[in-house]
């Protein structure tokens, strides 16, 4: 490890995004580590482009500025960003002042033996709305259960990882903010080396832009394309399981408290689990041809 990018997508955060910077380039020089930022401004509506030209465009802050012209998402900054990164491990965190970006130098350290180290918002100080605190309790048991490593936080914006990492799976990373998600369960499903370290989460500057039902839904699809995609045994096994003694649980009782055989319903639901049984084998085969 020679040193860090720092990658920050951006978006309408006219009111944090020079107060990050800075903070960035303190945290940094002090730890004495080769760094390099870069601010994806993902075509922000406010006057976020503005300010970061007006205090001297990506020279005069000392960072890389990228713009997108069109607002293409979370994920899509952070892999525009990933192409101007001149390290082999990259850092993602948000401008919002959220994430403790001092922790970055303890997690860059952490890096060593592992592939990818991530901030866990399960520390002393994490504000989280209440709104959003079950339906992440339901991601994070549900990701691991398909990734079958207990996973604190599925999707903390405040992680370091290779590039290597980053690269080999760039085609499956979604432009919006599952992108974490999905280099988590990549990496966690095909051998990876990913250590968790607590950390705070404070309160945003501004508001969020994060759509709370829309959003779970798109999470909980994206665990189950992942799951499909890299250990299809741990959904379709369990689905034929119970379609299996659903069918024989009508069976007996048909016979044994209605008097009639339900044939027809024990054939089908039969039928069923052995066509999901199949396709998870068939899944399974074609995930571990990559």
């Amino acid at each position: 490890m020679n040193g860090i990018s720092i990658i920050i997508p951006t978006y309408n955060e006219e009111k944090a995004i020079l107060d990050t910077i800075r903070e960035l380039h303190e945290t940094m020089k002090a730890s004495g580590i080769p760094y390099q930022i870069i601010i994806v401004n993902d075509c922000s509506k406010d006057k976020t482009r503005e300010i970061l030209e007006s205090n001297g465009g990506g020279e005069g802050l000392g960072v890389t500025l990228v713009h997108h012209d069109l607002n293409r998402g979370y994920g899509a900054s952070i892999k525009t960003g990933s192409k101007y990164a001149q390290f082999d491990v990259l850092c993602i965190t948000d401008s919002d002042g959220t994430y403790p970006n001092a922790r970055i130098p303890d997690l860059y350290a952490d890096m060593k033996g592992h592939d990818m180290v991530v901030g866990a918002r399960i520390g002393k100080n994490v504000h989280i709305p209440w709104l959003r605190r079950a339906p992440k309790a339901f991601i994070n048991g549900l990701a691991s259960y398909v990734s079958e490593v207990r996973i604190p936080d599925l999707n903390s914006g405040l992680r370091v990882f290779t590039k290597e990492l980053f690269d080999r799976y760039y085609r499956l990373y979604p432009n919006g903010f599952s992108l974490t998600s999905t280099i988590t369960l990549a990496a966690l499903t095909n051998g990876y080396a990913v250590k968790y370290v607590k950390i705070d989460y404070f309160k945003r500057e501004g508001s969020s832009k994060i759509r709370p039902i829309k959003d779970t839904m798109n999470f909980v699809m994206l665990i189950l394309r992942m799951c499909v995609l890299f250990n299809p045994l741990r959904i379709f096994i369990p689905l034929s399981l119970i379609l299996l003694f659903l069918g024989a649980g009508i069976l007996v009782w048909g016979l044994t408290a209605v008097g009639k055989f339900y044939d027809g319903t024990f054939i089908m639901l039969s039928l069923s689990a052995i066509q999901f049984f199949c396709m998870g084998l068939i899944a399974d085969a074609i995930s571990r041809k990559e």
